[in-house]
């Protein structure tokens, strides 16, 4: 289940909608933002335990396509199943927040 303030949002993976950027910067530009997702899942000897796991990286709200990407990575791969997650994102940085300055700072 991936719960977002309360709310529940679809699992569908829409597809590989991953790109190449040569940056973090360039990404941020493109409308990537930071996503963080804190996720529990349960040990495969210990059914009754809970562990945590927090991913990190660039996605795009509303649909994060990568991180769907690595949920369903997790569901195919690794024992642990899953129990919950819960995630946040914030664009870091927009195109309409940069501005052409010309200037030059002289030390020395």
């Amino acid at each position: 289940m991936i719960v977002n303030d309360g709310g529940i949002i679809p699992g569908a993976n829409n597809g590989d909608q991953s790109m190449r950027f040569a940056s973090d910067l360039e990404r941020q530009l493109q409308g990537y933002g930071l996503t963080t997702a804190h996720i529990l899942y349960r040990i495969p000897d210990f059914e009754s335990v809970l562990q945590t796991y927090v991913w990190q990286d660039y996605d795009l709200a509303p649909d994060f396509p990568e991180m769907h990407k690595f949920l369903d990575f997790w569901r195919t791969s690794l024992d642990g199943p899953l129990h919950s997650v819960r995630y946040t994102h914030r664009r870091l940085v927009g195109a309409n927040d940069w501005r052409r300055v010309e200037g030059e700072f002289r030390l020395h």
